[in-house]
């Protein structure tokens, strides 16, 4: 299968796998034909960004932990992607460390007490910064997506932020809906 080729769904990551659980992406590729990989580049807290202070709810400046990644695809970037959670959730746990997380973030996340009951994600596309096109090994005229996916508990609460830029070239984006 040509990279182009690729089709993405959302749904394995918002499902906690248990600790025992693998990889997501790793999962996801491999059922594809395919082998997914991904370094984690950044963990940690910072000053959230205004998109993601807003999109959480938080005071501008408030502290958030994020983990930033880079998704591999046969050895080839794939995606970059950024996670970011309300300080108060994930200080001091595995969300801020570097290291893998068994089962997955949203695995622990569920074990923290907050698991997704509603997901809004919103898709658009641009061209790469400099550093995303060096990141992502693309030529200077190719666009990416950008999706952005808010997670929320079931009191409404949003507990997870992720930004993911892809190039567009690569990607087919799959979404499958269950009504009622």
């Amino acid at each position: 299968m040509s990279n182009s080729g690729w089709i993405s769904s959302s749904m394995p990551y918002l499902t906690p796998r248990g600790t025992g659980g693998g990889d997501a992406w790793k999962a996801e590729a491999a059922a594809q034909g395919r082998r997914g990989s991904q370094r984690i580049v950044h963990a940690g807290e910072m000053a959230a960004p205004p998109e993601v202070a807003e999109l959480l709810g938080l005071p501008d400046g408030d502290s958030v932990v994020v983990r930033r990644r880079i998704m591999f695809l046969d050895d080839r970037p794939n995606e970059l992607t950024d996670t970011y959670y309300p300080a108060d959730i994930a200080r001091g746990t595995r969300l801020a460390k570097t290291a893998k997380i068994p089962g997955g973030a949203i695995t622990l996340l569920a074990e923290l007490g907050y698991a997704g009951a509603k997901v809004r994600e919103d898709v658009i596309a641009g061209m790469p910064s400099d550093e995303e096109r060096e990141l992502l090994q693309t030529a200077g005229d190719e666009p990416v997506l950008r999706l952005t996916r808010l997670t929320l508990d079931n009191r409404q609460r949003p507990f997870q932020v992720d930004m993911m830029t892809m190039p567009a070239h690569r990607q087919r984006l799959r979404y499958e809906i269950t009504i009622g």
